[in-house]
C-alpha cells in the first residue's frame, strides 16, 4: 500500500510521468512535504520527491506561456513530467523551494542555436 509523505495536500491534478518507455498517466499530489506521482495503472509504482531532495525544477517558458513539460533535478537524477497545470505546480514549488531553484529551461531552438554557436566559435 502506497503511503503518502504529505500531511496535507495543497494541489492535485492529472499528468504523465516519462520515467519508462512511453508515459504513465496518473495523479500528482503536491503537498507540504513532497511532490508525489501515482500512476493510474499501478499505484505501487509511485514517485515521491521530498522538497528537501530537489535541487532545481524548471520548464520552458515562451513569453507568458509555460510548457506542459517540466523537469525536476535531484541527487538521484532527472525526472520528466507533463501536466496541463505545470504553471500552478511551479508556483507551489517556488513557495517551498525559493526563486533560485525554480528555473527557465532553454527551448529546443535555443539549444540548437547554442550548439551551432559553439561549433563555429574560434578556438584559442
Amino acid at each position: 500500500m502506497a503511503q503518502s509523505l504529505n500531511k496535507s495536500v495543497e494541489f492535485q491534478t492529472t499528468g504523465v510521468s516519462y520515467m519508462a518507455i512511453g508515459g504513465k498517466v496518473g495523479k500528482f499530489l503536491i503537498g507540504d512535504e513532497a511532490i508525489e506521482f501515482y500512476p493510474d495503472v499501478n499505484v505501487e509504482q509511485f514517485i515521491q520527491i521530498p522538497w528537501t531532495a530537489i535541487k532545481q525544477i524548471g520548464a520552458n517558458v515562451s513569453g507568458r506561456r509555460v510548457s506542459r513539460h517540466f523537469e525536476i533535478f535531484t541527487d538521484q537524477g532527472k525526472f520528466l513530467f507533463a501536466s496541463k497545470d505545470s504553471g500552478k505546480i511551479l508556483k507551489i514549488a517556488r513557495e517551498h523551494l525559493g526563486n533560485d531553484k525554480v528555473i527557465k529551461l532553454p527551448t529546443l531552438v535555443q539549444t540548437i542555436g547554442k550548439k551551432f554557436k559553439n561549433l563555429f566559435a574560434k578556438k584559442s
